[in-house]
């Protein structure tokens, strides 16, 4: 069985419960899951299925605790029609009974999330959102834009639109 297939599967048996919970996970939650939790969060009000999902994201890292995400990233976002409102938190050992999918952007944060799970069970909530992504967009990860100018911004949006698309489609059984 593929990713995709088993991808299907997961989102087949998360349907059924009624709500599927997503938990966005980067290194300091300014950046890249503060922007996929908006964006995700735009795409499904647009559809219309946004009572079917809980979104939130977190950091491993504790370094931003409390404040907006990163005012670059929340200009790029507003752009595009998308307002990041969230604060910053880092990821809570709760976090792997209270969501269905914890999203890493990159290697290092899977690492650290696969490091902090209380269960061989729990490890299987993790998802890299490069799954998610198209193949042809030449990316394993979702870069961290933070030491970049605009265009890595517009980078991770373009990324993270792509990725968040495909992950609402398995939501939605497509």
């Amino acid at each position: 069985m593929n990713i995709t297939d088993r991808l299907r599967k997961r989102f087949d048996a998360l349907r059924s419960k009624g709500r599927i919970r997503v938990l966005f996970v980067c290194l300091g939650n300014i950046c890249r899951s503060p922007a996929a939790e908006g964006v995700l969060r735009t795409i499904v009000e647009e559809k219309g299925t946004a009572g079917r999902w809980e979104i939130d994201s977190a950091g491993t890292g504790d370094w931003h605790i409390g404040q907006l995400p990163d005012n670059r990233m929340r200009i790029h976002a507003r752009r595009r029609g998308i307002e990041l409102t969230h604060r910053c938190r880092q990821v809570r050992p709760s976090d792997f009974d209270d969501f269905d999918l914890i999203i890493p952007m990159d290697a290092q944060n899977e690492r650290n999330l696969r490091a902090m799970a209380p269960t061989p069970e729990a490890e299987e909530r993790i998802v890299p959102m490069a799954t998610f992504i198209d193949m042809a967009m030449r990316y394993d990860h979702v870069p961290d834009p933070y030491y970049e100018g605009a265009e890595g911004f517009e980078l991770v949006l373009d990324l993270l639109d792509d990725g968040c698309r495909r992950l609402a489609a398995l939501g939605d059984g497509k």
